[in-house]
């Protein structure tokens, strides 16, 4: 049975699509020819930094909501004044390491709520990422410390929550154990979706759009499959269609 009780999304569309381009121009073409077909999209470390803040307004300006994917890490202080930055240009959606610990994690919340008041915008949701999905046990001991995935992604996730996060990127194949561990209000926003004919890539730990939201995911952020197709938009129309019977989200 589909996992029904995520209960904070507005719109009706659970997939995120990554534009993972190196300009503003194929970002901004990519965008527009996918907004029928997705409910957001998702900015990343590539594209902002060759692009910068502009890219965002330029979609913006479409009415496109923004996932500003830059996994913020520092000090709390430069973290908050990170996230107050990222909710002044609007994005819906932006993201944490659970790793940078509770005093950062809590300071960017503040940020994000603070700042959104003073705007009288909406509140960005700040996302903590637990474990990246590129990474398995051989990468977690090269680290020191927890060497099992999922145990570290428990704890993580379960530090990220009592810091006051609302949300968490994690794999889907850590969904089932998180939809256990965590209140029903918390979103799961999983990466690592695949539809079974890509290539072999950098993501381990994968699962379907349907396998995870089965599994509990709230919003599906899928790259390669739909921006690396020979029809984006035509990629995209058909996961989306996939999924219309039976989503998640009302």
């Amino acid at each position: 049975m589909m996992y029904k009780d995520t209960l904070s999304v507005v719109k009706t569309n659970p997939v995120i699509v990554a534009l993972d381009v190196p300009s503003a121009s194929q970002a901004i073409h990519l965008a527009r020819s996918l907004a029928p077909f997705v409910g957001a999209v998702k900015i990343g470390k590539e594209l902002f930094v060759s692009a910068g803040p502009a890219v965002v307004r330029d979609i913006q300006s479409d009415g496109i909501p923004i996932f500003l994917d830059l996994k913020f890490h520092d000090i709390p202080n430069t973290v908050a004044k990170a996230v107050a930055a990222a909710t002044r240009l609007g994005v819906r959606m932006l993201t944490v390491h659970a790793s940078g610990g509770s005093e950062m994690m809590r300071a960017a919340v503040r940020a994000a709520r603070d700042t959104a008041s003073e705007l009288m915008a909406p509140v960005p949701r700040v996302l903590a990422v637990t474990v990246l999905t590129s990474m398995d046990s051989a990468a977690l001991a090269e680290l020191g410390g927890e060497t099992d995935v999922a145990s570290q992604v428990e704890r993580l996730a379960s530090l990220a929550v009592r810091a006051g996060i609302t949300g968490l990127v994690c794999s889907p194949l850590e969904l089932p154990r998180l939809r256990k561990l965590l209140p029903p209000t918390i979103e799961l926003v999983t990466p690592g979706i695949r539809t079974g004919s890509e290539k072999v890539d950098d993501q381990k730990r994968t699962l379907t759009p349907r396998e995870a939201l089965e599994a509990g995911a709230t919003w599906l952020v899928i790259g390669r499959p739909i921006y690396a197709a020979a029809d984006p938009a035509a990629a995209a129309r058909s996961i989306w269609n996939s999924l219309q019977s039976e989503s998640p989200i009302s």
